[in-house]
């Protein structure tokens, strides 16, 4: 029998890649995304089927993973891909972009996991792989503490769910990317900003313009992150947290190499 994976955020990026991707592989794939009716690629795969989620809305969280359930049999594996990127000074951030950034990264997939937890215990099993960032286990630029917020709070809950999850036989995976080639990143950020406060305009347009400049050998291949997934899931690899990339692993080696203080001193001063 085919093995199943439900993948949250397919309507584009990583998502949708994935998607294809353990398609073509002979997998069934539940494909969720906030606007199915405007999906036209992934429809035509047999073993795709589209189901409306948004993970910030509890009734949509039970209604797609009960569906996805009924229409497979059962799900293996779930990837919390959805997220989302608010950057800025925090001084500036509105409230509700705030609640956001924390209730589509973070808490997004907790009610996934809270949702498909019964299903993997009936079944002696399963797998949770979070898409975090090398953002979650370093800092690496300025204007970014809700973006980061949301990350270092995913790992953290997904190392802390770890221990009460294993003797159950449910695995947890983490995976830290950066941005790839394929994505501006710039045009997927909310931006905070308050024109009658240029304290931080000068700041905002360093990084601004340090996004728009990147170069690509500092980005990833979104298929290497794609068959990382895949490696993941199917078990090829089986460690807890897998950095992703040149950017990322430098950042993780630079971060340990010296006290952190000498660490975020280093990093700051790019920007000055």
């Amino acid at each position: 029998m085919n093995k199943t994976i439900f993948i949250t955020g397919s309507s584009s990026g990583l998502g949708k890649a994935s998607a294809r991707y353990f398609a073509e592989q002979g997998w069934n794939v539940a494909a969720t995304m906030r606007s199915p009716e405007k999906e036209t690629e992934l429809v035509k795969y047999p073993n795709i089927k589209i189901f409306r989620l948004d993970v910030t809305n509890l009734a949509e969280v039970q209604q797609a993973t009960q569906d996805a359930i009924h229409a497979f049999g059962k799900i293996d594996v779930v990837i919390n891909n959805a997220g989302m990127g608010v950057y800025g000074a925090l001084e500036l951030a509105k409230e509700e972009d705030i609640d956001r950034q924390f209730a589509v990264n973070t808490r997004g997939p907790i009610n996934i996991i809270r949702a498909f937890l019964p299903h993997f215990r009936s079944m002696g099993g399963g797998m949770f792989i979070n898409v975090s960032s090398f953002m979650g286990i370093t800092t690496a630029a300025p204007l970014g503490s809700l973006y980061n917020m949301s990350k270092f709070a995913l790992e953290g809950f997904t190392e802390g769910l770890y221990y009460e999850l294993k003797p159950l036989n449910i695995d947890l995976r983490l995976i830290e990317q950066g941005g790839t080639t394929e994505t501006n990143f710039i045009e997927n950020v909310t931006w905070n900003v308050n024109p009658d406060i240029t304290a931080y305009d000068d700041l905002t347009r360093k990084l601004q313009h340090l996004f728009e400049t990147a170069d690509a050998s500092m980005k990833d291949d979104r298929m290497d992150i794609v068959k990382v997934l895949y490696d993941l899931a199917t078990r090829k690899n089986n460690k807890f947290r897998t950095v992703i990339g040149n950017t990322g692993n430098q950042l993780m080696a630079l971060r340990n190499s010296m006290p952190i203080e000498a660490y975020l001193e280093q990093m700051s001063r790019q920007f000055q």
